[in-house]
């Protein structure tokens, strides 16, 4: 069984399975097609956090979600540690993170991704992702894919 729940974005152990996520991507993208952000940078108003625990409380995985305004919202930093794969916790992680969006008033997620991800783009494929070009702050890159799916009608719900 696992539980998930929202951390915020300065979680000591949400920065460790960030860690871990930059580690694993580091080989495989150069620099300049390293997306990534610093989600305590960003902080608790623009950015939403869950972490996904297992029986035993221990950090199984983790997503966010980039609130950007105008009804749109970004996928970002989507991991699930190498042992708990294969548990369908990325569809979990995906549904709570646009269960999120859609309270805070987004009808659009979307995400980027690197080529390398087939899992990842299998996974969001499942979860009703298509692709799209690149979203602004994006511009066309040969490693990622872009991918956009409609969440809802837009309407913040109290």
């Amino acid at each position: 069984m696992f539980h998930i729940a929202e951390v915020r974005t300065d979680s000591a152990e949400l920065a460790a399975l960030v860690a871990e996520l930059d580690a694993f991507m580091a080989p495989l993208y150069p620099a300049e097609s390293n997306h990534c952000i610093d989600l305590a940078a960003i902080g608790d108003d623009h950015l939403r956090c869950l972490m996904v625990r297992d029986e035993q409380g221990h950090p199984a995985g983790c997503g966010a979600v980039y609130l950007q305004g105008e009804e749109a919202g970004e996928v970002k930093r989507v991991y699930i540690r190498p042992a708990y794969r294969g548990k369908k916790l990325g569809e979990k992680i995906i549904a709570y993170l646009e269960a999120l969006a859609r309270d805070a008033g987004c009808s659009v997620l979307r995400l980027e991704t690197g080529i390398h991800q087939q899992p990842a783009i299998t996974l969001y494929q499942r979860c009703g992702y298509q692709f799209c070009p690149p979203f602004p702050p994006y511009t066309e890159d040969p490693l990622s894919v872009f991918m956009v799916k409609q969440i809802g009608d837009g309407a913040a719900r109290s």
